[in-house]
C-alpha cells in the first residue's frame, strides 16, 4: 500500500490520461513540473487527453550540521560580501535542498541578531528557475541579488559566472572566491570550469563547496513505485521521469527490466508503452554506463518544458 507522499492518487484504467510518474518529491506550495504537466496536451491520442503527472519520491534528505555550522559562521563574520577583505565575494546553488539549508541559517540568524542586512550587494548565483524560486522565497533585505537562473545547467552556468563575476570584480587585479553548497553527491563541473588552469591570468575563480545536506534512497520508495505502476498497467501509454541516478536500479527492477545475472536491462523486456526520461545528461549517463540503457528522452534542460519538449518531440516521431 503507498502511502500518504504520493501526492495523487492514480485511479483506474483511463484512455484519457497519460500517467507521468516523477520520481521526486513534490515541491511546496506548488511544483512547476505538476503545474506544467496538467497544462499541457499530449500531442497523440483523442482530443482533450491530458497528462496526469504523479509523484513517488525517491531520495530522503538531510541536514549537515558542520556545513551549516561553518556557513553560519560566515554570515556571523561578515565574511560574504563584496567588501574588501570578505572570504568570499558571491555564493552559487544548484539545488532547491542546498536553498533550503542556507535558509535555515539566514532564518535563524535574522532571528537571533534582527533583521540586519544579508549579502547586499553580493552575487548569487542559481541554476535555473527552481533553485531561483526557492532563493527568491528567503525573506531578507534587501532581497538578495540572483543571477544565471536563465542558464539550466552547470556548464551553462559556469560560463556564465566567468562573464557576469569578471564584470561585477572588474576593479580587483583578482577575484574572490565563491562558496558553492553542495549535496554529498555533486558533479565538479563549475568548480572544474571556473578554476580551469589554463584560463588566462586573472579570470580563474576559486570554488570552495561547503556540504550542507546529504541524500540517500527513501525506504518506501520501491513499495510506493510498484503501487503506483499497478494502478498505471493497463495504460496504453505512460512516463517515468527520473532525476537522480540514485534510485535507478531499484527503477529498472521495478519495472522489471533488470537482469539479475549481470545487472543489465534486458530490452527485450520492455512493454512498449512504459517509457523513461530523465531530467538531464548525469542520469542519462549512469543509465547508459550502468545498466546499458538509453532512455527514450533526455531533457535539453532541467526543467518542465524541457521535460515536455522531449516527451513531445519523441511521441511525435513516433506517430
Amino acid at each position: 500500500m503507498a502511502s500518504q507522499s504520493l501526492e495523487t492518487k492514480p485511479g483506474h484504467a483511463s484512455s484519457s490520461t497519460v500517467p507521468i510518474l516523477l520520481l521526486k518529491t513534490r515541491s511546496t506550495p506548488s511544483d512547476a513540473y505538476e503545474e506544467a504537466l496538467k497544462a499541457a496536451q499530449p500531442k497523440n491520442g483523442p482530443p482533450g487527453r491530458r497528462f496526469d503527472p504523479q509523484f513517488v519520491p525517491v531520495l530522503r534528505h538531510r541536514l549537515n550540521d558542520s556545513g551549516i555550522q561553518k556557513t553560519r559562521s560566515l554570515l556571523q563574520a561578515n565574511e560574504i560580501g563584496d567588501r574588501p577583505g570578505c572570504k568570499y565575494g558571491g555564493m552559487i546553488f544548484t539545488s532547491q535542498r542546498a536553498v533550503e539549508a542556507f535558509a535555515k541559517v539566514v532564518n535563524g540568524e535574522r532571528e537571533r541578531s534582527g533583521r540586519r542586512p544579508f549579502l547586499q550587494n553580493t552575487p548569487i548565483y542559481s541554476v535555473g528557475p527552481a533553485t531561483t524560486r526557492a532563493l527568491s522565497a528567503i525573506q531578507v533585505e534587501p532581497p538578495l541579488q540572483i543571477f544565471g537562473q536563465h542558464t539550466g545547467s552547470g556548464e551553462a552556468l559556469a560560463a556564465y559566472i566567468l562573464e557576469h563575476y569578471g564584470h561585477w570584480y572588474r576593479d580587483r587585479e583578482v577575484r574572490p572566491p565563491l562558496l558553492f553548497l553542495v549535496g554529498e553527491q555533486r558533479r565538479d563541473v563549475i568548480p572544474r570550469v571556473l578554476m580551469n588552469p589554463s584560463l588566462p591570468r586573472g579570470e580563474s575563480v576559486i570554488v570552495d563547496e561547503e556540504v550542507v545536506y546529504g541524500t540517500g534512497l527513501m525506504e518506501s520508495f520501491s513499495d510506493e513505485f510498484q503501487s503506483v505502476l499497478s494502478d498505471t498497467q493497463h495504460e496504453s501509454e505512460r512516463w517515468v521521469v527520473v532525476f537522480s541516478p540514485t534510485g535507478c536500479d531499484t527503477m529498472l527492477r521495478g519495472l522489471g527490466l533488470l537482469n539479475e545475472s549481470d545487472g543489465r536491462v534486458d530490452l527485450e523486456r520492455r512493454d512498449g508503452k512504459t517509457f523513461i526520461a530523465t531530467i538531464g545528461p548525469t542520469t542519462r549517463a549512469c543509465l547508459v554506463t550502468r545498466f546499458g540503457f538509453e532512455p527514450d528522452v533526455c531533457a535539453d534542460s532541467p526543467s518542465p518544458d524541457g521535460i515536455l519538449h522531449g516527451i513531445t518531440k519523441f511521441t511525435t516521431s513516433r506517430a
